[in-house]
């Protein structure tokens, strides 16, 4: 089963059987206003270049960018948080991915606004071996332009399922990243991007593959 038709599969039993039908009303008024928005188109392409950063790993310390891209091409997976379903769902692909993506030569980081303790928590539950880092106030995201306020309705849902974003980020606003996938030359330049401006679809960790190897040939030729 693909990482689309597992999200397909939650999304139709949570939202057929156990979300309530004005709550499902104003998630999907608040997705279609975000793709409205235009907000993911103005997101980081390929062929920009990609933000430098340092950020703290859950367990391990700070991870700098340029560290990262001297072993080899990165890919960034920018992620809510360990509450979303879909992202929890995202997580377990891409950990079912990475001895692939590495045996590539590449590294694979995901990013998220939670707080430390709360990316540890993902790792275990997850049972995640890649690195998990914590972006404070979303600044890293905002970088590449994916950072954006909830609508006040849907904080208000939120918080009624027991979701405070300030308490799990550890930051007072009310922001997340949208989620996405970026591939990263050892140049520094974009090679790949996908922004998901609908939460519920992500794109199959598979598309990364030929990516990295058009990189890894670019370089031995």
């Amino acid at each position: 089963m693909s990482l689309q038709e597992k999200l397909d599969a939650f999304k139709a039993d949570f939202e057929g059987k156990k979300a309530p039908k004005q709550a499902v009303e104003i998630m999907h008024r608040a997705t279609a206003e975000l793709i409205a928005s235009g907000q993911a188109e103005r997101a980081l392409k390929a062929c920009a270049i990609a933000p430098n950063f340092t950020l703290m790993e859950a367990d391990d310390g700070p991870i700098a960018s340029s560290d990262l891209l001297a072993r080899g091409p990165l890919v960034l997976s920018f992620y809510r948080g360990v509450w979303c379903p879909y992202c929890n769902i995202e997580l377990g692909a891409l950990q079912e991915a990475w001895p692939q993506i590495e045996a590539m030569g590449a590294q694979l980081v995901s990013i998220s606004p939670q707080s430390l303790a709360n990316g540890r928590k993902a790792k275990r539950e997850k049972q995640v071996t890649f690195p998990m880092l914590s972006d404070p106030n979303g600044d890293v995201a905002n970088a590449f332009g994916l950072r954006f306020r909830l609508p006040d309705d849907l904080i208000d849902l939120y918080r009624s399922f027991g979701v405070d974003l300030p308490m799990i980020n550890e930051v007072a606003s009310w922001t997340l990243p949208m989620p996405a996938r970026f591939v990263v030359g050892q140049d520094g330049v974009i090679a790949y991007a996908e922004v998901s401006p609908d939460y519920t679809r992500r794109p199959d960790p598979a598309d990364l593959i030929p990516v990295l190897t058009q990189l890894r040939g670019s370089v031995a030729a």
